[in-house]
């Protein structure tokens, strides 16, 4: 099969011809239609994933067509149109014993545990447990969009953040994960500030439903949020990652609101200097959300099937394996607001 793959942390990858993948005896083969470009990616790519064996390939946002079954899988038959979470359960631990497959003891996932889906194959595990049916009506690309960013938004707003009509959530960094948050909140009926330094993500979060778009290299954006929020938000995402974003992010809520960490932070930004003074004084939650259960899926999916949401605006560019090579070494340069999905693998 052809494949991008590298050999070095940050070197460009390369397209190989490398063997196709076979099914574990639980799993299957998954003939990629569409797979996401993220910045999940970039970060594995850079060396900051401990898990990545070279040479690697990456991509953990993926949708396609069974290929291979392995013999214990009941479930699933070749042909059919499915996609994943970015996090897949063992289907034996505590944690996906108690439905939490999102914080497996011994999770896998494709583009880091092992080889993933900037490839025309890729194999999944535990195919019973992991796996999400496709609708007819759904294209592969708005699948693959799903994959990390979009669910882990869902996830966050909705069970992590447990918005409510009419309160206000800040979302601080608009890129994939944080313009789905926006869409998100605004369909659960929330109130949304947008924070970005790019005014063209700034200019789509407000297409997406943000009240409010605050560019945070011309505002305090503490004191921006706390102003047109009446004393704070109810709510406040980190979806970019860094320590700016998530301080600001807790310093920008009311009294007993809830901060909500999504954005990965690595190496030194992974301390940040949190103000726990007023986590202990006014009762703040600080809250991960890592990802979302197979499970889960089909009450997005719905939302999705009716419209109220609509991931596919998230859609920016669709490219081909060959460009997602430019695509991946050169994301921090990338500055369009939106998703990159690779749809041609031939």
């Amino acid at each position: 099969m052809k494949a991008a793959v590298y050999e070095a942390f940050g070197q460009a990858p390369t397209i190989q011809n490398v063997p196709d993948p076979t099914p574990d005896t639980a799993g299957v083969v998954i003939r990629t239609m569409a797979s996401g470009v993220c910045r999940s990616d970039w970060h594995g790519w850079g060396g900051h994933d401990p898990t990545i064996q070279l040479p690697h390939v990456p991509g953990h946002e993926l949708a396609g067509v069974i290929e291979a079954v392995g013999p214990e899988v009941r479930n699933w038959s070749v042909g059919q149109r499915v996609t994943v979470p970015f996090v897949g359960g063992c289907g034996a631990c505590a944690e996906c014993h108690s439905g939490n497959q999102q914080v497996c003891d011994a999770q896998f996932q494709p583009g880091f545990t092992h080889w993933g889906s900037f490839a025309q194959y890729v194999g999944v595990g535990q195919a019973d447990l992991n796996l999400v049916a496709l609708p007819e009506e759904m294209d592969f690309a708005t699948a693959a969009s799903l994959g990390c960013r979009f669910v882990t938004a869902y996830r966050a707003v909705v069970d992590q953040g447990r918005v409510k009509p009419g309160q206000w959530l800040a979302v601080h960094g608009c890129g994939g994960v944080g313009l789905s948050a926006v869409m998100i909140a605004k369909a659960m009926g929330a109130r949304v500030v947008a924070v970005d330094v790019a005014d063209q993500a700034l200019v789509m979060a407000r297409e997406l439903g943000a009240e409010v778009a605050l560019n945070a290299g011309d505002a305090d954006v503490v004191d921006a949020v706390c102003s047109v929020t009446g004393g704070g938000a109810h709510i406040s995402i980190d979806a970019l990652g860094i320590p700016e974003t998530c301080t600001n992010s807790v310093k920008s809520l009311r009294k007993r609101g809830r901060h909500v960490q999504v954005g990965w932070m690595l190496g030194a930004d992974s301390t940040p200097p949190i103000p726990m003074d007023l986590v202990m004084g006014w009762e703040l939650e600080i809250i991960g959300s890592h990802g979302m259960q197979a499970h889960r899926y089909p009450e997005m999916m719905a939302l999705i099937g009716t419209g109220v949401l609509s991931p596919q605006k998230l859609i920016h560019e669709r490219i081909t394996l060959e460009q997602s090579i430019d695509a991946l070494a050169h994301f921090e340069r990338h500055q369009r607001a939106g998703i990159t999905v690779i749809t041609d693998f031939s």
